[in-house]
């Protein structure tokens, strides 16, 4: 069973399919990776979302790789039970088979994970296939994904059956273990997560799928943007923060610290 895993693994995410829910949070650096990775998480995200919330960039697109191997270094120290992704940043896998094999070789020798995630579904399929030939395993991400920004036009909820049904379908045969399915209308995600036979992972598609994710800093209120409307936060840290500060500051000026 995953949820008494010592360590969780890949094929252990594939097997929980249709049997226990899948959790996923992001982490990028070692004091949060920690404490998600105590929590009992499944899987910590290395995300490129770190673009978002660590460097206040507007997208994901300017992620590099460099900056994900040093990241995930951070959180793959810190964690002990979860599986450890990182997420393949924009440019990474684009250019040529070779230079995607280097980097998806070089993500998980340097950066300490165990697997890598990446976008796309149909288009993908080859380059998935080509990874995991070389013993390393692949999440995929369909529907919303970041990385086609300015091709997509912006954030939009996903609803082309059809093309999403595709994409799902192709990523599975071509060896992905698991599927995030980003902003996809529910009724469509419940239908792909019964027409496949890996985990789907959703963020804002719905309760159906096998598991779900989201952004840590979401989650725990640590913000400097407004969250997703699906986002749900379950904490308010930034004003715990704030608060903190300006005690101290408080305590400095008064000459009591």
């Amino acid at each position: 069973m995953l949820s008494n895993a010592s360590r969780v693994t890949a094929p252990l995410i594939r097997e929980a399919k249709g049997k226990e829910q899948i959790t996923v949070l992001t982490a990028y650096d070692f004091q949060i990776a920690r404490i998600v990775d105590n929590a009992n998480i499944d899987i910590v995200l290395i995300g490129d979302s770190l673009e978002n919330v660590y460097r206040g960039s507007e997208t994901t697109l300017t992620a590099t790789l460099p900056q994900m191997i040093y990241h995930s270094q951070c959180v793959s120290r810190a964690v002990k039970r979860a599986l450890c992704i990182l997420d393949m940043p924009f440019g990474s896998y684009h250019v040529s088979r070779t230079a995607t094999l280097r980097n998806a070789v070089r993500a998980v020798k340097q950066g300490g994970v165990s697997a890598i995630k990446l976008e796309g579904g149909v288009r993908m399929a080859k380059t998935i296939e080509a990874i995991v030939k070389i013993e390393i395993p692949v999440m995929a991400h369909i529907g919303l994904t970041p990385q086609s920004y300015h091709r997509m036009g912006g954030f939009k909820k996903q609803k082309a059956r059809d093309l999403l049904l595709a994409d799902a379908k192709a990523v599975a045969d071509a060896g992905a273990f698991a599927v995030v399915l980003e902003v996809i209308d529910a009724e469509i995600a419940a239908e792909i997560t019964n027409e496949i036979a890996i985990p789907t992972i959703g963020i804002g598609s719905g309760p159906s799928c096998d598991g779900q994710v989201l952004v840590v800093n979401d989650l725990i209120g640590l913000l400097h943007t407004p969250s997703p409307s699906f986002a749900k936060r379950y904490a308010d840290v930034s004003s715990v923060i704030s608060d903190a500060v300006k005690r101290y500051a408080a305590d400095v000026r008064e000459k009591r610290f």
